[in-house]
């Protein structure tokens, strides 16, 4: 299978992610490819549905303090349950789906995340910063929740108005 990322306003990317019962080779092929798309495309992160795919499953992959990614810090959570929730904060996201855009969106400073690994193991992880703001964006993709839903009616409006003449632009460059 050849992964693409689903791009706004592309309608797929609203649904709402199916419990993932099956953990065989299919699924393990997913997330091998997943992570090759998320890497290859800068991302630090990529949800089963951003790649056409109604699973719930993501990956995460934050930078270490050199700015790199390791598949030794790869993280894939399969099934996520946030089951905790502390403080605030605001952190400005971009999105693989949304390509351009970046905006200041509030999140929980920590949570903790209950999940299955790629073989069904039982898994939870306790999470702040960056990591926990990442788990939040992609569980949010599995509810068919993008970023930009998040911004307040004006934000949203600027948005849309930014995005239009953003796509308008690719499509004269292409010309």
């Amino acid at each position: 299978m050849k992964l693409t990322i689903v791009e706004y306003p592309d309608k797929r990317l609203k649904e709402k992610s199916k419990t993932v019962e099956k953990f065989d080779k299919e699924l393990h092929q997913l997330l091998d490819e997943m992570y090759e798309v998320m890497i290859s495309s800068n991302g630090i992160g990529l949800a089963a549905i951003q790649v056409g795919h109604t699973k719930r499953a993501l990956l995460l992959n934050i930078p270490d303090e050199n700015d790199e990614q390791s598949i030794d810090t790869l993280v894939e959570m399969i099934n996520p349950v946030i089951t905790y929730t502390s403080g605030l904060t605001t952190y400005q996201e971009g999105c693989l789906s949304v390509p351009s855009f970046y905006e200041d969106v509030q999140r929980y400073e920590s949570i903790a995340v209950n999940y299955q690994d790629r073989d069904g193991n039982t898994k939870s992880i306790e999470a702040e910063g960056l990591l926990s703001i990442a788990i939040q964006h992609e569980v949010d993709h599995l509810q068919g929740i993008l970023f930009i839903d998040k911004l307040s009616y004006s934000r949203r409006k600027k948005f849309e108005k930014e995005y239009k003449r953003m796509q308008k632009e690719k499509k004269l460059h292409k010309l």
